[in-house]
């Protein structure tokens, strides 16, 4: 037994012995919140290493219990920060705060002691248990210098940096007081100075701060909410002071909104609560709200309609059964949720129908409102116009459009429009609303009438009955009402033919009227003759006839009409006064309805004795002469007329012992049917060669003198050849002056230049004859061509209708006139057949009179 304790205590000996050889101890001091990487110490130099001997020996910090948050540097071997540093997390409210520490080494092994103390720095403010305090003290029961302690706040810091002074916000009824429970606490308390009256101020806010003694020193702050109560000082306490419930707007009747809980710190009948609900906003949630007096619940007891109200507001009491009872409110917000539950409505505020067919462009034609009851995506609106035509929607406001006119109108191709407006919303699913339009277009006078023909081509025969019906003419207006009724009137134009200007525009023959002719009744367009129409005195009518609406302004339209009058053979042959042949072809003269012509004994047959010239008034087969010799029967023919040229020739020689005077009666007729007719009587005196050509120049001078005087003139041949001797002086002068001229009209035409003349329009009494008869045409636009080449050639006449090409159809219908129209016929014999085009009526084919001159006369008539 006494060997065991020996050994014990050796044991003991020799560990302290080696403590005392092997330990050793370093002190060392860093403050908290020290960054890491901070070197602390340099422990291989104070535990007595050399430079390099740390790593080589391992020096190395032995982990503890806790963390230590330093660490050894194996190469340098200092002690350095390794993470954060706090001392109150470390130490708490010890101090100081020392961290004991153990460094090891190898080869050999020891350990070496190191004390770290952590200072502490003021980097904690005071913290209160509360950030607020409710005091509830009792009206006027209360006295003053009643202490109400607080609780004090707390530092984490130590020392200087811990020790904590209070102050109180300014009051009139409270002050504080501070309490020392020790060296180190303080204790604050509220003492009341003066009396509180809680119908002056029910609740008082002060605000208690705590600072500690720091450089620079930290706050910490505490509200105190200090409630003045009445009697019965408990009053129910809700649980929340306001709840808040979202409910979409189709939950049904019954559904639980929520539940309130007010809780009473009394006992017995001052702690039973009732429940009740007052302050509706709006009124109405007092038929759609219901709460349970006994348990709190609040439930729907009818439908909600976010479009009506989304927002409930209300409060609900909760009273206790104490006396006077006391009471807690709490208040109630009810959110309704929409839901797609309404469609666009789309509605007309305005419409202006109908709209005019010339309405400009972004007129607007109606207003319309679009609404959707539902809110947000749901009371999105996108609206459009179907089918679009000519019409478009424009947003002007929020929830209002226009409906504007984007293309032109025309009523005559669309009268009317049938459209919709719809509309659509952004819900899920979408809804729409839509509205129909009927937008008639008015109309506006913007289309003139319009002739079905540009030119109207009428044929009228002669003396026609006042009054017939001539043509009907039409015009076309395609608007409606006044704007479409049209009624018709003659514009005077140009007359052709007749005795008046042909194409000058007056409108007149004679000095009178186209109207003077013809009428249109303004109603039905109808064409009428005012009086029988005479060929000779006008073969073409043409005038314009105006359609004129009765919109306002007026519109027109024209027509050209050309009224071609058909001729009838109501005019028979004029004779023409007598004109000579010449010293060959014997020589006529005339008088008092009898022509006289002389001739030679011993004339060769198929000597031209006479011509006979006759006009017919009426124009073409009705113009075309023919003549014919009435001979007794069986006497023998002494003569022969041509049967189209009126030359009278001799049948045969002419002897003594046919006698000294022939009587020859001619009988001239037309072509019409049926044909007129007219006759002439030819006195043909047989006399010597000599005495014949004194004869015929001496009957066209006593012609002359006793158309001049007025008196009678010789009977018969006897007078002629009382001045014979006279006038064959008179005859060789004439001859001898009619070579001479002839010479030096010859000599001028050969060394003239050679030119075509043109003769223009103009009155003429045109008379062509030919070997198969003659003709006239009267006022007719004529070109006469002559050509001067020295030759015996033909001369050609051309007649074209006298009235002017119709309007807008000059320059369509106008053509080239083709070389080969016109043609010179050497031969004096042919006769060249020139067509006339656009002739409404026949005429016989014009001929060219083969005479070696120009055959037609401007102005005046041969032999007039």
């Amino acid at each position: 037994m006494g060997e065991c304790v020996w050994g014990a205590v050796l044991r003991v000996v020799a560990v302290q012995a080696a403590w005392a050889l092997c330990s050793g101890q370093v002190r060392y001091s860093v403050p908290e919140e020290a960054k890491a990487g901070t070197v602390v110490g340099r422990v291989a130099q104070d535990v007595g290493l050399e430079a390099g001997e740390a790593e080589a020996r391992r020096l190395r910090l032995v982990p503890g219990g806790r963390r230590a948050s330093v660490e050894v540097s194996g190469a340098s071997g200092a002690l350095v920060v390794s993470s954060r540093l706090d001392r109150e997390e470390l130490c708490g409210k010890s101090a100081p705060c020392a961290l004991r520490l153990e460094v090891l080494v190898e080869r050999p092994l020891r350990v070496f002691h190191v004390e770290l103390e952590v200072t502490d720095i003021n980097d904690n403010a005071p913290i209160f248990p509360a950030a607020q305090k409710n005091i509830t003290i009792a009206e006027f029961t209360t006295l003053p210098g009643s202490r109400f302690p607080l609780e004090g706040a707390s530092d984490a810091d130590i020392g200087a940096n811990a020790q904590l002074s209070y102050t109180l916000s300014p009051s009139e009824h409270f002050s504080l007081d501070i309490q020392k429970s020790n060296e180190a606490n303080t204790e604050p308390e509220l003492v009341l100075t003066k009396p509180l009256d809680r119908e002056t101020l029910a609740v008082h806010r002060l605000l208690l701060t705590a600072s500690d003694g720091g450089r620079p020193s930290l706050t910490g702050t505490m509200e105190l909410l200090i409630s003045v109560l009445d009697v019965n000082d408990n009053a129910p306490q809700f649980s929340q002071s306001v709840y808040k419930v979202q409910l979409p707007e189709n939950a049904l009747e019954g559904t639980l909104v929520g539940r309130v809980n007010a809780t009473d710190a009394d006992e017995g009948s001052n702690s039973e609560v009732t429940y009740s609900s007052t302050n509706f906003m709006p009124a109405s949630g007092r038929d759609v709200i219901s709460v349970n007096e006994k348990t709190g619940e609040i439930r729907l007891k009818g439908a909600l309609d976010f479009e009506e109200v989304n927002v409930f507001n209300f409060r609900i009491e909760a009273r206790d059964q104490g006396w006077p009872s006391l009471s807690g409110h709490c208040k109630v917000v009810l959110e309704v949720l929409d839901v797609n539950d309404n469609a666009p409505e789309v509605r007309v505020t305005s419409l202006s129908v109908p709209v005019p067919e010339d309405a400009s462009l972004g007129t607007v034609v109606a207003l319309l409102s679009v609404r959707d009851r539902d809110s947000g995506s749901n009371g999105r609106v996108r609206c459009w116009v179907w089918p679009s035509g000519p019409f478009v929607l424009e947003a002007t406001l929020s929830g209002s459009y226009s409906l504007v006119l984007r293309e032109w109108l025309d009523r005559e191709r669309v009268s009317e429009y049938e459209v919709e407006v719809r509309a659509e919303d952004g819900g899920s699913p979408s809804l729409g609303g839509r509205v129909g339009l009927r937008v008639p277009v008015s109309d506006v006078n913007d289309n003139a009438p319009s002739f079905s023909q540009a030119v109207y081509t009428v044929l009228a025969r002669e003396n026609n009955l006042a009054g017939a019906e001539l043509a009907r003419l039409w015009a076309r207006d395609p608007d409606e009402a006044g704007n479409g009724r049209v009624s018709y009137s003659l514009w005077e134009g140009a007359l052709g033919g007749g005795s008046g200007s042909w194409g000058s525009g007056t409108g007149s023959v004679g000095g009178v009227a186209a109207s003077s002719y013809v009428s249109v009744e303004a109603e039905s367009g109808v064409l009428r003759a005012l009086r029988a129409l005479d060929y000779e005195e006008v073969q073409v009518l043409q005038f314009e006839v105006r359609a004129v609406d009765a919109g306002e302004p007026s519109l027109c339209g024209n027509a050209t009409v050309q009224v071609f009058v058909v001729d009838e053979n109501d005019n028979a042959p004029a004779l023409l006064s007598a004109a000579g042949g010449g010293a060959e072809a014997g020589s006529v003269s005339g008088e008092a309805g009898t022509l006289w012509a002389w001739a030679s004994w011993g004339s060769p047959s198929g000597q031209v004795v006479a011509k006979i010239r006759a006009v017919d008034a009426d124009s073409g087969y009705n113009a075309w002469l023919r003549y014919e010799l009435w001979e007794p029967r069986g006497k023998s023919a002494l003569f022969r007329v041509g049967l189209y040229s009126g030359e009278v020739s001799t049948a045969r020689a002419l002897e003594e012992a046919d006698g000294p005077r022939q009587r020859l009666v001619i009988v001239v007729r037309d072509h019409g049917e049926p044909a007129r007719s007219a006759t002439a009587t030819l006195s043909v005196s047989l006399v010597e060669g000599g005495e014949a050509a004194l004869a015929a120049a001496a009957g066209s001078s006593s012609l002359l003198a006793r158309s001049l005087s007025g008196g009678e003139s010789g009977s018969g041949p006897a007078s002629a050849a009382a001045a014979t001797n006279v006038w064959l002086v008179v005859a060789i002068c004439g001859v001898s002056s009619l070579f001479l001229l002839a010479v030096v009209l010859y000599g001028a035409s050969r060394w003239a230049p050679r030119a075509a003349v043109l003769s223009g329009p103009g009155p003429t009494t045109l008379v062509c004859a030919s070997e198969v008869g003659s003709w006239s045409y009267s006022q007719r636009h004529s070109r006469s061509l002559c050509v001067a080449d020295g030759a015996a050639k033909s001369d050609l006449m051309v007649f074209s209708p006298n009235f002017p090409p119709p309007p807008g159809a000059a320059a369509k219908n106008t053509q080239p006139e083709p070389p080969n129209l016109l043609d010179t016929v050497s031969d004096s014999s042919l006769v060249a057949f020139i067509p006339v085009t656009q002739r409404p009526f026949p005429f016989p084919p014009l001929f060219c009179c083969p005479l070696g001159r120009c055959c037609c006369d401007t102005g005046s008539v041969p032999g007039a």
